[in-house]
This record gives C-alpha cells, sequence and structure tokens, in this order.
C-alpha cells in the first residue's frame, strides 16, 4: 500500500513539466521575435553602408570635389559673396527710396539712354548768374525739346550748381524754382562757394558718370560760346583712345604771395621754378570715360588745390593719359567781351 506522502508527490511532478514546457515556448518565441528584430536592423545598416559606399564611388567617379577643403572654402566664400551682395540691393533699394540715387537712372540701374552717348556736359555756374544761364540757353545750348533732341543725337548738357550754405534760403530756393521751369540743372549737395569749386567740379564729374554712360564728360564755364557740332567732330576724332585728358594745355605761374588774387597755399610744392604742372585751362576742357570713373573711384583721396583747373590736372599725374593739347578749346574773348568763345 502506497503511503499518502508518495501519492500527494506525483500530481506535483505533472505540474512542473506543463509549467516548464509553457515558459519554454514563450522563450522561443521571444528569442525568434528578437533574432527577426535584430536580422532587420543588419539588414537596414547593410543596406545603408552599400548605398553609403555606393555614394562615394559615385563622387569620386565623378570628380565631385564636395569632400575637398579648398572647394568647401570656396563654398562658404560664395555664399558669403551672395550675402553681401543681397545687403548691398537692400541698401540700394533704401538709398533710392531715400534719393540718394539719381533718378535719371533706371531701376535697374543702367542709364536712360539706349546707346553709350558721345558726351555729358557740365556747365559750372553759380548763384546770381541767371542771366548768363539764358544767355547760353539761347546762344548754343537749347532748352525743352531742343535740349532733348540734342539728347537724342548723343549730348547731355546741364548747368551745375551747389547749395546754399544756409541751406533752403533765398538762393537756393530760386535755384529750384528755375529747375523746376527748366530741367535743365544738376544740383549738387556741396556747398556753393569759391574756395569749394575744385570739390564741385569734383563731384561734378563724380554724378555725371553715375547717371549717364558717356564717352566723354567735359567741364565748361559758365561765361563760353561752344560750338556743339565743332566739339562733337573734335571728340569723335579722339574715341579711339582709352584714356584721353584734353584741353587748351598751359602751366602758369604759382603765386605765392598770400595776397594775390591767385595764391597757391601749397606753392612750394611746385619747386624752385613755381610753374605749375601742364593741365587744361578752366574754361573748357573734356576727359574721357575712364578718367571720369577714376575720379569717382577715388574721390575721397583726390588732392585739391587752389584752383579748380590745377586740382584736375594733379588727378591724371602718374597715370597712363593722352594729354591733347586742343587749340580749339583755347578761349578768345568775344566781340560783347561778355562771352569767351571756344571750339
Amino acid at each position: 500500500m502506497r503511503s499518502r506522502g508518495s501519492s500527494n508527490r506525483l500530481p506535483n511532478s505533472g505540474g512542473f513539466g506543463f509549467h516548464s514546457r509553457i515558459s519554454a515556448l514563450v522563450l522561443s518565441m521571444f528569442a525568434t521575435m528578437a533574432t527577426i528584430y535584430i536580422a532587420a536592423r543588419m539588414w537596414q545598416d547593410a543596406e545603408s553602408r552599400v548605398y553609403l559606399i555606393q555614394q562615394l564611388h559615385t563622387t569620386t567617379a565623378l570628380g565631385n570635389s564636395a569632400i575637398s577643403v579648398d572647394n568647401k572654402l570656396k563654398v562658404e566664400a560664395c555664399r558669403e559673396q551672395v550675402h553681401k551682395l543681397s545687403a548691398l540691393e537692400m541698401d540700394l533699394s533704401a538709398a533710392r527710396q531715400e534719393g540718394f540715387v539719381s533718378k535719371e537712372r533706371s531701376e535697374n540701374g543702367s542709364t536712360h539712354s539706349k546707346k553709350r552717348l558721345l558726351a555729358v556736359i557740365g556747365i559750372i555756374t553759380t548763384f546770381g548768374r541767371k542771366k548768363n544761364r539764358d544767355a547760353i540757353r539761347k546762344a548754343w545750348m537749347g532748352s525743352g525739346a531742343a535740349l532733348r533732341k540734342l539728347e537724342e543725337k548723343g549730348i547731355v548738357v546741364r548747368f551745375v550748381i551747389g547749395r546754399s550754405a544756409n541751406r533752403r534760403d533765398s538762393l537756393d530756393r530760386e535755384i529750384d524754382n528755375e529747375h523746376r521751369q527748366t530741367d535743365d540743372i544738376i544740383v549738387l549737395n556741396q556747398v556753393e562757394a569759391p574756395e569749394e569749386c575744385s570739390n564741385k567740379i569734383k563731384f561734378f564729374f563724380v554724378h555725371a558718370v553715375e547717371s549717364w554712360d558717356a564717352e566723354f564728360y567735359v567741364k565748361v564755364n559758365d561765361d563760353v560760346y561752344v560750338n556743339i557740332d565743332t566739339l562733337g567732330a573734335t571728340l569723335s576724332a579722339h574715341s579711339d583712345k582709352p584714356r584721353v585728358y584734353m584741353g587748351c594745355m598751359k602751366s602758369g605761374q604759382v603765386f605765392s604771395e598770400p595776397t594775390h588774387k591767385w595764391y597757391e597755399p601749397d606753392w612750394w610744392k611746385f619747386g624752385d621754378a613755381k610753374s605749375y604742372f601742364r593741365h587744361a585751362s578752366g574754361e573748357i576742357y573734356a576727359i574721357s570715360s575712364a578718367l571720369a570713373q577714376f575720379i569717382s573711384i577715388n574721390r575721397s583721396i583726390l588732392r585739391i588745390y587752389a584752383h579748380d583747373d590745377v586740382s584736375a590736372g594733379s588727378w591724371f599725374i602718374g597715370l597712363d593719359v593722352k594729354h591733347v593739347d586742343e587749340r580749339k578749346f583755347c578761349c578768345s574773348p568775344s566781340s560783347t567781351g561778355s562771352i569767351c568763345t571756344a571750339i
């Protein structure tokens, strides 16, 4: 006969085997799932490695320099230049809205003229000389439709004047009113004063070259009579030269006495002979486009002397410039004595 203890151990042994089989099944399932997950990740990693290797081979085969340090620097430099260009375009747009960019230029920066002009003529004038301006308009410059027709032929003519030291006073208002009636005056943001004449000439060339594309830029005093046709022919004869400085060439004495009308504060710079270097007489002279561009670019460092014609001549010393001594530009008094005739 079996004891009670022995009969109780048989069922317990059977239960333990059943639970062991369930545990083994669960472990097998987890192991299978883990194996599948790991295999999938390894497959994805393998695909990624194959893709990267293919890209590397492709890059190498095509000679792509994306991995080159030099080219990376070039790309960064290009990006920097693009950013600078965008900033400049924004500044230009803001300046145009504020009126600091000439209104005679179109929105894309080009001039009104579809073709290059032959010449831009600036007639240097000042306050209280309206009679001279009116005489020039009637004599050779023209006005209204006649002035526009002259522009169609390739020659732009404008009077050039600065601003009063007392801004918006009666002198400024008179010039503004005259300009509204005639539309033929350049008003520079420059004080109108005898001692500022050289700066006035400099900034006329700066304004002109930034406003019109021309082969020549001409400075004329407001007491000079000009034959436009003869001037045009004279300029055209030298249009094949890249850098031309044309005028009635002279030297002239340097005066060191402060009381003299033509006193030169920098007289000591011109040697013992006390003569100026060769330069064009101030009544009328012309410079080619390259020289006007040079003045515009270097405006802040160009030396100014007591006389505007000496100052202009000094700007071209040391440059590869063709000095043309054009005797037609030598001014001689007219029969009336009030207007000088040139050309």
